[in-house]
C-alpha cells in the first residue's frame, strides 16, 4: 500500500471501532483511534501472518497489551477477512466472540488474555524466549502497549529480561496518547522520558509521529533490522484521533462516541478496504512430545525424602521423557530444586530471577507456543504473581506453577518465607488443580500427572525430609485420595496432606491406645477434592478433623466443606490450622505452636469423639 491507502486504512480502522463501540453502547473508541494507523502499517506491511492457519509455527505473533482498544483489533481482523462486518457489530453482546477484552478462548487469532494491564510485554517476552531459544522458526513478537500501562512495575521486569536475553525478535509499539483513564499520564507527551527508561534496560529505542503512516513504517523495518536488542517504538498520537470533537480530550476514556454518525462522516464514511496480510515463511516446530522412555525416580518405603527434590529429579526424569517440557526458576532454583532440571537439560532452562510477574508471564508465553512450562519459585512468593496466574486462567493456559517451602514446617526461616495462603490462592483460581503431595513417590506420580493436565496446575512441596510411606508403584489419580488406616469400628476421621500426614498418621496410633479406632485421608488432590471419599467417611466415623499447614482460610478445611455442599448434612468437624502469626523455630516447634502437630491433633479428635458420645 502506498501513504494514501495505508492512511485511508488507519480511517477505516477508526470508524469501525466507532460503529462497534456504538452498536455495543460501550467500550473504548479513543483509545483505539490513537493507535489505528500504528495497525494499519503492521497488518498492511509488516506483520506475516496466516489467518487460516494461527497455529501455523511462522506466524508473527501480536499481542494487544492494552486489551481495552478490543474495537481496533476486531476492526484489523476484519480487514484481515477473518470475520465480517456484521460480526463486528456484535462486539460486547451475549454470545459474541468479541469480547470487551480479547481473550484466545474465543478467538484463535489472539495470543493471550489482556485487559489488566502490564501483562501483554511480560508474556510477549515469553513467546519471544520461545521464538528465540527453542522453537527459532523466525516469527517475530509485537506488542501494542498503552502509555499509562508503563507505571506497572511488571512492564520494566519484562523490560529488563528482554534487554537481558538480547530479544532482537521482540518488537514493543508504545502508543503514547497522553491520556490514561481520569486525566494526563505521568509523562504526557514526553517520549524521551520513556526512551530514557528502556534504553536503561539494553532496549532499542525510535521515537515517531504515531500519526505519520510513512515514518511508522520505517520505524518497524528499523525495528526488524535490529540485531542483538529489543526495540521500543514510541509513538506520539492523540486519543480520539480525526474527530474534532473528542480527540486529545479528557473525560471520554471508556465511553462511546457521543454523536457516533457524526464522528464516522468526519472520518470520512465507512469503507471496506481488505488487507493481504504477508504469508509466513515455511517453518516446522523443533519440539516433539515424546524423544524418550518416561521413567519416573523411585524411592523405597522408609527413606527420608523432601517431597520438593522428589520433585526436582521427577521434573528431570520428565524431561528426558518428553521434549516438549521447559522449567523456569526465579532464582531459588537451588531450594525448589529446580536445578536438577538446569543441569540435565540447559537448553530448556529459563532462569527469571526474582522476579515472580515475568516467571508466571514466561510460562504463559511458552505455554502459547505449544511448550508444558513447570514454573517453581517458593509458595509465599508466588502471591506477587497472582493477577498473571488469574489472567493465565482467562486465557485457558497450560502451565504448571510448583511452590516449595511451604507452611510453618519450614522453620526458622520466620513468617515471611512461609506459604500460608497459596491452597486458598489456587483453588479460587478458575479451572485450577491444586496438588498438595505427603511422600517423595506420590510428588513424582503427581509431577507427571501433570503434564497431561489443562489450565493452571499446582503443585505445593515441602523443604523438609519426611519418611516414604508409599510403594514406587503406587498410583494417585488428580481428584483421588488415599485412605491409609480404617477400620470397620473407627469413630473419628483424621484429613490432611503434605506434612500433616504424618502428624495424623501419629495421632492415630497414639489414640488407637485409648481404643479410639481412626480413619486417615491423606486428601493429597486438594482440587478437585474426593467428595466420594470424605462422604463415606463422614456417614461411617460421623466426626472430621482437617488439619493443614496452612491459614484455616481456603484451604484443606474449606476443600473437605465442598464435598457436601449438595445439601447432604455437614459431619461433626474440626479444622486444625495455622491460626496464629508464626516466629522463627524449629519444624517441630512451629507444628506444635501453631496446633497442627500429632499431639494437637489427637487432643482435638479425643475431644470432638468424647462431645460426640455426650450427644
Amino acid at each position: 500500500m502506498n501513504t494514501g491507502e495505508l492512511t485511508d486504512l488507519g480511517q477505516q480502522l477508526r470508524v469501525d471501532s466507532v460503529r462497534a463501540a456504538a452498536a455495543a453502547g460501550s467500550g473504548h473508541p479513543t483509545s483505539s483511534m490513537s493507535a489505528a494507523d500504528l495497525m494499519a502499517v503492521l497488518l498492511a506491511h509488516h506483520l506475516r501472518y496466516d489467518f487460516d492457519r494461527p497455529a501455523h509455527p511462522g506466524n508473527d505473533r501480536f499481542v494487544l497489551s492494552k486489551g481495552h482498544a478490543s474495537p481496533l483489533l476486531y476492526s484489523a481482523y476484519k480487514a484481515a477477512g477473518a470475520i465480517d462486518d456484521e460480526e463486528l457489530l456484535t462486539f460486547r453482546k451475549l454470545g459474541s466472540r468479541l469480547e470487551g477484552h480479547p481473550t484466545p478462548q474465543r478467538l484463535p487469532w489472539v495470543e493471550t488474555a489482556t485487559g489488566s494491564l502490564g501483562q501483554g510485554l511480560p508474556v510477549g517476552v515469553g513467546i519471544a524466549l520461545a521464538g528465540k531459544r527453542l522453537d527459532r522458526t523466525g516469527y517475530r513478537t509485537w506488542v501494542l502497549c498503552g502509555d499509562s500501562e508503563l507505571a506497572e512495575g511488571s512492564v520494566w521486569e519484562a523490560a529488563e529480561h528482554a534487554g537481558y536475553e538480547h530479544l532482537d525478535n521482540l518488537t514493543v509499539i508504545v502508543d503514547v496518547n497522553r491520556l490514561g483513564q481520569r486525566g494526563p499520564t505521568r509523562h504526557g507527551h514526553d517520549l524521551d522520558a520513556y526512551a530514557r527508561r528502556f534504553q536503561a534496560f539494553d532496549w532499542h529505542t525510535i521515537e515517531v509521529d504515531g500519526h505519520d503512516v510513512d515514518a511508522v513504517d520505517r520505524a518497524y523495518g528499523e525495528a526488524a533490522s535490529t540485531k542483538g536488542q529489543p526495540t521500543a517504538i514510541l509513538a506520539r498520537t492523540l486519543k480520539g484521533k480525526g474527530v474534532e470533537g473528542v480527540q486529545d480530550r479528557e473525560g471520554l476514556h471508556g465511553k462511546p462516541l457521543p454523536e457516533a454518525e457524526e464522528a464516522i462522516t468526519e472520518l470520512g464514511g465507512p469503507r471496506d478496504i481488505r488487507v493481504q496480510v504477508q504469508e509466513p515463511p515455511a517453518a516446522r516446530m523443533l519440539h516433539s512430545v515424546h524423544t524418550g522412555n518416561l521413567e519416573l525416580p523411585k524411592w523405597d518405603k522408609g527413606e527420608e525424602v523432601a517431597t520438593r527434590n522428589a520433585f526436582g529429579e521427577a521434573l528431570a526424569a520428565l524431561g528426558t521423557g518428553r521434549g516438549d517440557i521447559v522449567a523456569l526458576d526465579g532464582e531459588v532454583g537451588d531450594s525448589t530444586r529446580a536445578e536438577f532440571f538446569a543441569k540435565e537439560h540447559p537448553d530448556r532452562y529459563f532462569e527469571c530471577y526474582i522476579a515472580e510477574q515475568q516467571l508466571v508471564a514466561s510460562a504463559v508465553g511458552l505455554a502459547s507456543r505449544g511448550w508444558v512450562p513447570y514454573a517453581a519459585t517458593f509458595a509465599a512468593f508466588l502471591t506477587r504473581a497472582y493477577d498473571f496466574i488469574r489472567m493465565a486462567s482467562v486465557s485457558g493456559s497450560g502451565i504448571n506453577l510448583v511452590g516449595s517451602h511451604a507452611g510453618v514446617a519450614i522453620g526458622q526461616d520466620g513468617p515471611s518465607q512461609m506459604g500460608l495462603e497459596d491452597l486458598a490462592m489456587m483453588r479460587a483460581v478458575h479451572g485450577s488443580t491444586v496438588l498438595y503431595p505427603c511422600d517423595a513417590n506420590q510428588t513424582a506420580r503427581l509431577v507427571g500427572a501433570m503434564a497431561g493436565l489443562e489450565g493452571v496446575r499446582y503443585l505445593r512441596t515441602s523443604r523438609g525430609e519426611s519418611p516414604v510411606i508409599y510403594a514406587p508403584g503406587e498410583e494417585f489419580p488428580v481428584g483421588g485420595s488415599k485412605v491409609l488406616r480404617s477400620s470397620g469400628r473407627d469413630r473419628l476421621t483424621l484429613v490432611a496432606a503434605g506434612v500433616t500426614v504424618h502428624e495424623a498418621l501419629a495421632a492415630a496410633e497414639a489414640l488407637e491406645q485409648e481404643d479410639i479406632a481412626v480413619r486417615v485421608i491423606d486428601l493429597y488432590s486438594v482440587k478437585p477434592v474426593d467428595r466420594a471419599t470424605l462422604r463415606r467417611a463422614a456417614e461411617e466415623t460421623g466426626c472430621l478433623v482437617t488439619v493443614e499447614d496452612h491459614h484455616p482460610e481456603g484451604g484443606i478445611g474449606d476443600a473437605v466443606l465442598d464435598a457436601f455442599t449438595d445439601g447432604r448434612p455437614v459431619p461433626r468437624l474440626v479444622r486444625l490450622g495455622v491460626r496464629s502469626m508464626p516466629g522463627s523455630a524449629s519444624p517441630e516447634e512451629q507444628l506444635r505452636a501453631s496446633g497442627i502437630d500429632a499431639e494437637s491433633i489427637a487432643a482435638a479428635g479425643r475431644l470432638l469423639v468424647e462431645e460426640a458420645v455426650v450427644r
